[in-house]
């Protein structure tokens, strides 16, 4: 059989059908890799720089190869990327007729039961009264009850968390609307696919058995192929652990009222402790203090009103538990509401003082409780301190090759922190390198003279720095912050101080900011955490990124410090074997925004003076694309003079 990059070589389909496709020796070279760990069942870790065409490398070994492939992405973005475009084109170009599926999780389809009940939910108003009948009018004509279809309806409306359902409130197979469900459909149409493409959550719901219905997707693949394989790690992490919000709880409590109301109308008591627990569940929240809150619950967790409201919020749980024990043989619905409750019940009681060191010793396993605050709400976590033992306990069984691919997953030039995080032992891996000349076509600018990242005066002086950058490259840039206070300082400092329109997180939905940056040509975007990773600009109107800091996360932050806590415990360096590789990895997302395409150019500029002044920084520097360095603003002026002869003509912002 001829080897699977043939098809990618100028002599094969892809240069005659895909139109402006390009010969890549890397992409070769890691096709044969992908194409070898499935043949033999292996596992390999895939470093794809930026530009390779890591989705074709992939694809055509998969397709080839006549097994059973499951293909899990990070965003459901991607999914539809693969599904509707990428996958199409590739079996095209090869003539293959395999069977493929796309399936996402349960959100995005209807649910026939709670479509049936959200009438009776008491905050259903007119407008949602009025979606509702758009929603029963469109149930009757879909044959996949994917929620994209319904476009009259935006896809984060508030009306569709009472239509779907989640792992919690499924009624499983006894429920009325079983042989019609769509998630039911959809799931069979994936079992039965030559190509699954799915998500990373839904492949650790599938590894796990953690939703019922699951567990026929994975056990009969060949071959796993993990795109975006760096955002595993924090989508397990979330996974393997266990949360309880007041949403849950007070979507708990209208629910049992509806189903009491179809059918336990006798039984008022179940309304009575369903409203004490939505009492009690506003009263805990008030208990946790200001809004913002983002801490480890031991901060609080001996405040008298936490530990007051607390209790008084597992009474609630444990009066509703009774009644709907009692009710529950009245219908599915009930019953479900019951395990609903005492699951809710048994989260809930983590928190309670002494119960956290219980389930540790039983475990075995270390988990770091927390707590987030909202306006109206709140957020009750249990992550496990460390997922590789989880993660390789699954993967263990499931005798197939696995291939986890990403363009960010090295740091100092090796895959230990990827590896050892994932609990990945016995693999072959490589690096196979961008195509793009960065030597030619880009610039790393460290300024000299910035202060420390602590100084009360580094943004201020961060925006000077960037102001001759912005003049040089006339706009055209990305500013990306470690933290919402420093981009917010810097709108007031940058606004009179340019000629280009500034473009503000926040300010619009993230898409509608993207396509105003293209359009306008010359604008400056300020951006948090979201703009670092997952953004594409090609062409000239990105041909800078400013950098703020070296993106540490925050030492207070309640899982980091849990982490921290627990590697001390080990005898192990948290700083260097865990907040270096998590900020480099960060920092080359950020800095890949900017090179996109083999005509593209740019200059990234690095505040932070930790990469010439700390014996870390060379960690930093050493996983970065190998760009040329200057400490010169001249240097930055000559390399866009050289590119931009002509004047261009500056709109004013507005």
């Amino acid at each position: 059989m001829a080897k699977a990059s043939d098809c990618l070589k100028e002599s094969g389909p892809f240069s005659e059908i895909v139109s402006g496709f390009q010969v890549r020796e890397n992409q070769l070279a890691l096709c044969d890799a992908i194409e070898d760990a499935i043949n033999f069942d292996k596992v390999l870790i895939a470093e794809a720089g930026t530009g390779i065409g890591k989705t074709f490398a992939y694809l055509v070994p998969a397709i080839q190869s006549g097994k059973k492939i499951v293909i899990s992405t990070g965003t459901k973005h991607l999914q539809d990327q693969l599904y509707h475009t990428d996958i199409p084109k590739v079996m095209k170009a090869m003539g293959a007729t395999v069977s493929v599926s796309l399936l996402k999780g349960r959100a995005n389809y209807l649910c026939l039961h709670r479509l049936d009940i959200a009438p009776h939910l008491d905050f259903i108003d007119s407008q949602r009264q009025g979606q509702l009948q758009q929603i029963k009018e469109w149930s009757e004509q879909t044959s996949s009850g994917d929620k994209s279809e319904l476009v009259a309806i935006s896809e984060d409306s508030l009306v569709w968390p009472s239509v779907t359902s989640t792992a919690d409130n499924c009624l499983g197979g006894e429920c009325d609307y079983w042989n019609d469900c769509f998630i039911v459909k959809a799931r069979k149409e994936a079992q039965s696919a030559d190509v699954l493409v799915i998500n990373h959550y839904l492949l650790l719901a599938d590894m796990t058995l953690k939703e019922d219905g699951f567990a026929e997707l994975l056990p009969g693949a060949e071959a796993f192929i993990i795109d975006e394989a760096h955002q595993l790690h924090e989508v397990a992490s979330r996974f393997f652990g266990d949360t309880i919000t007041s949403r849950q709880l007070l979507a708990l409590a209208q629910e049992a009222i509806a189903e009491q109301v179809k059918d336990a109308s006798d039984m008022s008591d179940i309304r009575d402790r369903a409203e004490k627990l939505e009492t009690s569940a506003h009263d805990f929240r008030l208990s946790l203090g200001e809004t913002g809150s983002r801490q480890a619950w031991t901060l609080i967790k001996h405040k008298p009103a936490v530990v007051e409201t607390l209790s008084q919020l597992l009474l609630s749980l444990s009066d509703l538990c009774d009644v709907l024990e009692l009710a529950s043989e009245r219908s599915r619905g009930l019953e479900q509401c019951y395990q609903r409750c005492l699951l809710y019940k048994e989260r809930a009681e983590l928190f309670s003082h002494g119960v956290m060191q219980s389930k540790e010793e039983k475990d075995g396993t270390g988990f770091i409780l927390w707590y987030e605050t909202y306006p109206r709400s709140f957020m009750l976590h249990s992550t496990p301190i460390e997922i590789s033992s989880l993660f390789r306990q699954y993967t263990r069984d499931f005798s197939a090759s696995w291939v986890f691919t990403s363009a960010t997953l090295q740091v100092n030039k090796n895959f230990n922190h990827f590896s050892n995080a994932m609990g990945i032992d016995d693999f072959t891996s490589g690096v196979w390198s961008s195509p793009f000349d960065y030597e030619k076509q880009s610039l790393l600018y460290l300024p000299p003279g910035m202060p420390e990242p602590s100084d009360r005066s580094y943004t201020e002086k961060l925006i000077n720095v960037a102001l001759p950058v912005l003049k040089a490259s006339r706009g055209r840039a990305f500013i990306l912050f470690t933290s919402y206070r420093a981009m917010n300082e810097s709108i007031a400092l940058l606004k009179n101080k340019i000629d280009y329109p500034i473009l503000i997180q926040g300010e619009l939905p993230k898409h509608q900011l993207l396509a105003q940056f293209r359009e306008a040509g010359n604008a400056v975007l300020l951006g948090t955490s979201s703009f670092w990773e997952g953004v594409d600009v090609r062409g000239e109107a990105l041909s800078c990124v400013i950098i703020d800091k070296l993106p540490f996360s925050s030492p207070g932050d309640p899982v980091m410090q849990g982490r921290i806590d627990a590697i001390k415990r080990t005898g192990g360096q948290p700083f260097m074997d865990y907040q270096v590789p998590q900020a480099v990895i960060a920092l080359k997302q950020g800095v890949g925004r900017l090179i996109r395409d083999v005509n593209d150019y740019g200059v990234v500029v690095i505040g932070d003076p930790r990469l010439k002044s700390k014996a870390y920084g060379q960690i930093f520097l050493n996983s970065l694309p190998p760009m040329p360095v200057t400490q010169h603003i001249k240097d930055i002026e000559s390399f866009f003079a050289s590119r931009n002869p002509e004047p261009v003509l500056e709109t004013a912002c507005s």
